[in-house]
């Protein structure tokens, strides 16, 4: 019963999908790639630009304040 229900389901599915046109497009295929692929190459120069933030100076240590309302936990007992 099930498995004529599914095969039913199936070869109804696939008469109606062979007969449907597609939808209209606002421009050929290559267009939009082309445009979407624009967009994405903006974006990466937008991220690749920022890259140099964090090579502007040296890393220096945050000091263990132990005056600190909430302290953090991980100053390996500089702060006592």
């Amino acid at each position: 019963m099930l498995a004529t229900l599914i095969s039913t389901a199936v070869n109804i599915a696939g008469e109606v999908a062979g007969h449907e046109e597609p939808a209209p497009l606002i421009a050929p295929p290559f267009v939009i790639g082309g445009t979407i692929f624009a967009i994405f190459l903006v974006l990466m120069f937008v991220t690749v630009s920022y890259t140099n933030l964090g090579r502007r100076h040296e890393a220096v240590d945050e000091h263990a304040d132990p005056h600190r309302q909430h302290p953090n936990k991980h100053d390996r007992g500089q702060g006592h």
